[in-house]
């Protein structure tokens, strides 16, 4: 219907726009923000003859970054029978076209926390470290990306490319000149957890120096108009990043399984002691781990960057739902961290449909802990003898 109101405001009431029906009935509103929203139908701008049915003219929806939501007023002649099982089920279609729309949303972000959550899973798994500087490892992969895309010029393709070169060397040069001479002189696992924190803090307000406080966008795919694919709707951008994404799973999973350095690499995370008497170079591989740690984790980073903006505590704000994942899908296991993100991801992004946004990660959490009852070792972990 053409010429109908809507009014956009917070969920706490404050105006946001105003936009008015075309003559298929559509309007379109964008609000800078994600989080929950009140939409209004205004009474008043509707024909004489018409009226919303069942008498509902407020909707609530949550705004995902990057991502559109739908409110939906059906409209019918004034005294019109059959009012409650029409309002019945226009909100059923609704809520299950929401719950598509979440479910969706949910794969996206589980395989990003997959891509950050394997290069931590691996690190472990050769050398126990629990790395709390993981998460800056992310972020350093959306900064440098947005350094060589805004700051030279460069189209994102290519910056994103030398950004996860780049991180991948200085993967490599961390465990070079820093973890791997900490292993030398015998510091134990929980002193290298503790220092791995002040490397976090230190790195996070270098960050904080060198980028500022301020969110800042690529300059590139930062705004694409949305794809309806039956209930889900989503940027163009969103697709392609997660075929990337599971490409890039799918190698690594492949070459772990496949090539000498995986093999190498899964006999050293077993036992580095037999590993190194069988001839294995220890110190090679977990150096080509720590690379391909640095590499991953900068294309997650960049990825993450793609669907919301960058900001100097992005990886921080994410390193709890990727530990989440690791400790989920089982400790060390490189599949195990895939299948727990993805987990972790749909729960966070499912929930919504019952708890508000800002409790979404109660729900992943509250898995976690369930799972972990059950079976303490994480889906596809090894129980281990202790003592």
């Amino acid at each position: 219907m053409n010429g109908a109101k809507i009014s956009v405001a917070t969920e706490d009431g404050k105006p946001v726009a105003e936009a008015t029906t075309d003559a298929q009935g559509r309007w379109d509103v964008q609000v800078e923000d994600p989080g929950r929203y009140k939409v209004t139908l205004d009474l008043g701008s509707l024909p004489q003859n018409a009226e919303a049915r069942g008498g509902t003219n407020v909707r609530t929806l949550s705004v995902h970054e990057g991502n559109c939501s739908t409110a939906l007023f059906p409209l019918q002649p004034k005294g019109g029978e059959g009012q409650d099982q029409g309002q019945e089920s226009t909100d059923n279609s609704a809520f299950w076209t929401r719950a598509a729309q979440l479910t969706f949303e949910g794969f996206n972000l589980g395989l990003i926390i997959a891509l950050a959550a394997l290069g931590l899973s691996l690190i472990y798994g050769t050398t126990g470290l629990t790395n709390f500087a993981h998460g800056e490892l992310v972020t350093l992969g959306a900064i440098l990306a947005y350094g060589f895309n805004a700051g030279m010029g460069l189209n994102l393709i290519p910056a994103a490319a030398i950004a996860v070169i780049v991180a991948g060397l200085l993967g490599y040069l961390q465990d070079r000149f820093f973890w791997g001479q900490l292993r030398r002189r015998g510091t134990g696992i929980i002193a290298m957890m503790i220092i791995s924190i002040g490397v976090a803090l230190f790195l996070r307000y270098l960050f904080l120096i060198v980028f500022g406080g301020q969110t800042e966008a690529y300059t590139q795919y930062n705004a694409q108009p949305g794809v309806q694919l039956g209930p889900i709707s989503a940027a163009p951008k969103n697709f392609v990043a997660m075929g990337i994404e599971l490409v890039v799973l799918v190698i690594v999973g492949i070459a772990l399984l496949r090539t000498r350095t995986g093999k190498a690499a899964r006999a050293v995370a077993d036992n580095p002691a037999l590993a190194s008497s069988s001839g294995i170079n220890v110190d090679r591989v977990v150096r080509i781990i720590w690379t391909m740690g640095g590499a991953i984790a900068a294309l997650a980073g960049i990825m993450l960057g793609l669907s919301q903006n960058l900001k100097y505590t992005m990886g921080q704000e994410m390193l709890l739902l990727i530990f989440a994942g690791v400790t989920l899908g089982g400790l060390g296991t490189a599949f195990g961290a895939l299948i727990g993100s993805l987990v972790v991801g749909l729960f966070i992004q499912v929930s919504t449909l019952w708890v508000p946004p800002e409790l979404k990660s109660v729900g992943a959490l509250a898995v976690l802990i369930i799972v972990l009852l059950v079976r303490p070792q994480g889906i596809l972990g090894r129980r281990e003898r202790i003592g």
